[in-house]
C-alpha cells in the first residue's frame, strides 16, 4: 500500500490503543469501514472511533463502498498529508489536578453553564472550544482561561451540540468557537451557529416544588418545561 511517508512518520507517533488500531488496519488495508470497525474490533460507535483518530492530528476522509450486505456504508481512509496537526500528534495530554484546583480557585466549584455548585468530584474539566479544533498547547504550560468546570450532564449536553455543530464538521474556525455559547457562555452571540440565547437552570431541593409545578403544567398542556416557563415569562413582560 502506498501510503505518503508524512503520514506513516505520524502514525508512528500514535500510541494510544483504539486509534492505533485504526491507523494500522487503514495502513494494511488502504481503508477501515464502519462495518469493520464493529465487526472485527466491537467499536459500535464508528464515528469515534474515527474521530479519535483525528483527535491525535492524523486526516481522514470518509467516503461510502458497498457493505457485506450490498448496501452503501460509511469508510475511512487517510486524508491529505498536508492536514496533518502537528500540535496533537501523540493525543490529548492528561490534565494535571492543579489546573482543577485553579479553575476552582478563579470560579468556585460551579458548572460554568448552570452556575450550580457541586461537589468538586462531580466537576470535570472541558476544553472551551473543543480539542479536535483548538488542539493543546505546546509544551507543558497551560492557561486556565482555555478551560472550564463542567457538571456531567452539560458536559454531554455540550458533546452533542459541538459534535453536531456546523463548524465543527466542516469549517473549525476558532474565531466562531469562541463567540459560541458552549465556549464562553459568560459572552457569546450564538449556540452552535444557531442565532439563540440559552439559559440552563438547574431546580435543587431549595425550588424542586417550581419544576413540579412546570413539570404539570406542561403535562397537561401537552408541551415542554421549557415552553411552559417561557410562557410564564411573557405574562410578566
Amino acid at each position: 500500500m502506498n501510503i505518503d511517508p508524512k503520514l506513516l512518520e505520524a502514525a508512528r507517533k500514535v500510541t494510544a490503543h483504539r486509534p492505533k488500531v485504526v491507523i494500522d488496519h487503514i495502513i494494511e488495508h488502504g481503508f477501515i469501514t464502519t462495518e469493520d470497525l464493529k465487526n472485527i474490533y466491537g467499536y459500535n460507535h464508528p464515528p469515534r472511533a474515527a474521530g479519535d483518530v483525528r483527535d491525535q492530528g492524523i486526516p481522514l476522509e470518509t467516503f461510502k463502498v458497498t457493505g457485506s450486505d450490498g448496501r452503501k456504508i460509511g469508510a475511512y481512509r487517510f486524508g491529505n498529508p498536508n492536514n496533518i496537526e502537528d500540535g496533537k500528534l501523540g493525543g490529548r495530554k492528561i490534565l494535571p489536578k492543579q489546573l482543577k484546583r485553579e479553575l476552582i480557585a478563579q470560579s468556585g466549584a460551579k458548572c460554568a453553564i448552570t452556575c450550580e455548585y457541586y461537589d468538586e468530584s462531580y466537576l470535570q474539566i472541558d476544553h472551551r472550544i473543543p480539542y479536535r479544533i483548538s488542539g493543546d498547547t505546546e509544551g507543558g504550560d497551560r492557561n486556565p482561561a482555555d478551560f472550564m468546570l463542567l457538571c456531567g450532564s452539560a458536559q454531554r449536553q455540550k458533546s452533542w451540540a459541538c459534535e453536531h455543530c456546523s463548524n465543527f464538521l466542516n469549517f473549525k474556525k476558532l474565531s466562531i468557537c469562541q463567540t459560541c455559547y458552549w465556549a464562553y457562555p459568560e459572552s457569546y452571540n450564538h449556540v452552535a451557529m444557531n442565532e439563540e440565547r440559552r439559559v440552563d437552570v438547574a431546580f435543587n431541593s431549595d425550588n424542586l416544588a417550581i419544576y413540579q409545578i412546570l413539570e404539570e403544567r406542561a403535562k397537561k398542556n401537552g408541551s415542554s418545561i421549557s415552553k411552559e416557563l417561557l410562557d410564564l415569562l411573557k405574562t410578566k413582560f
